[in-house]
């Protein structure tokens, strides 16, 4: 009976929402040719809808904008942070109406709000992706920044050299640099800021010995190549210390990952089975220690393969 309710709340919800969206019953529709003169109405409806419902979670989601929006762009996610939120609330409801459907109502809400910390942990792992290969090439990116001074160009015109010739995320990072000192800020402050972006400790060094040489003087290129020696072998060290760590980490995901597996494979195959934890008054005390315990254990597992370098 309460995974009945739950999931004709949920898909109630679901529809209400998708029929607010389509028939916007508070919106006076101003015609595109009047909007946008010289520009034929195409799928206004549909386009219409589209900028409601974005307008909409830009007005819900406000105050976490600017953080969201500095998340995916990070992640290399080029979205704006309204059209994402709401990628994510519609993937949400469609979790929660397909859990109704195939018969476990009573996870249909916890599986459908489950979509936002799933979207959270795709770009918490695309952020920490982009990281790694930054990392993996700022070796190579310091060589080729030293030829090309040695050939004669000058900082600026080396980093917009490695700019175009780099991969992923390199490029898009050293081009955010260039422009940024083209349009006057200083270049010293654009290479701590990438470094900060990228949270990486190799290139706040070589954004340090940038420093001291541009006050300093001296041979840049021979500055950058003992830098990127030094990172090379930090690289190595670290790629070592990862392939012995692997197997504490499988372990770790495996272990957070079997508990709400199993939960959500014996909802949808034995609902009934599940049905005390929402009917005894006990049940929801349990859920929360069970949730407590298992958010304590994975972070007693992650800082124990965890290791600094």
């Amino acid at each position: 009976m309460t995974a009945a309710l739950v999931g004709s709340v949920v898909v109630a919800v679901g529809i209400a929402a998708a029929l607010l969206v389509v028939l916007q019953p508070f919106r006076v529709h101003l015609a595109r040719s009047r909007r946008r003169p010289g520009i034929e109405d195409g799928e206004g409806a549909l386009a219409g809808a589209a900028n409601l419902a974005s307008n909409l979670m830009s007005k819900a989601i406000q105050p976490r904008a600017g953080a969201l929006a500095r998340s995916l762009d990070l992640a290399g996610i080029r979205m704006r942070p309204q059209d994402f939120a709401l990628l994510v609330l519609f993937g949400g409801v469609a979790i929660a109406a397909i859990v109704v459907v195939l018969g476990g109502g009573i996870l249909a809400l916890p599986l459908g709000v489950g979509a936002v910390g799933i979207a959270w942990l795709i770009v918490r792992s695309r952020v920490a992706k982009r990281r790694t290969e930054f990392a993996n090439q700022l070796g190579g990116t310091l060589q080729l920044m030293s030829s090309s001074l040695r050939a004669g160009q000058s900082l600026m015109q080396a980093l917009a050299s490695v700019a175009k010739e780099a991969e992923e995320p390199t490029s898009s990072e050293l081009a955010r640099i260039v422009n940024e000192t083209r349009v006057g800020r200083p270049v010293v402050d654009a290479l701590e800021e990438a470094a900060e972006r990228m949270a990486n400790v190799d290139f706040r060094w070589a954004t340090q010995a940038i420093a001291i040489n541009r006050e300093v003087g001296g041979s840049l290129s021979d500055v950058l190549d003992g830098v990127a020696t030094t990172i090379r072998e930090r690289g190595m060290l670290r790629r070592q210390v990862a392939a012995l760590s692997a197997e504490g980490r499988l372990s770790a995901v495996i272990l957070m990952i079997l508990p709400i597996g199993v939960a959500g494979f014996v909802g949808i195959s034995n609902p009934g089975y599940l049905s005390p934890f929402v009917e005894h008054p006990f049940g929801p005390v349990l859920i929360g220690v069970a949730v407590l315990l298992l958010v304590v254990g994975g972070i007693w597992l992650r800082k124990t393969v965890e290791i600094e370098l």
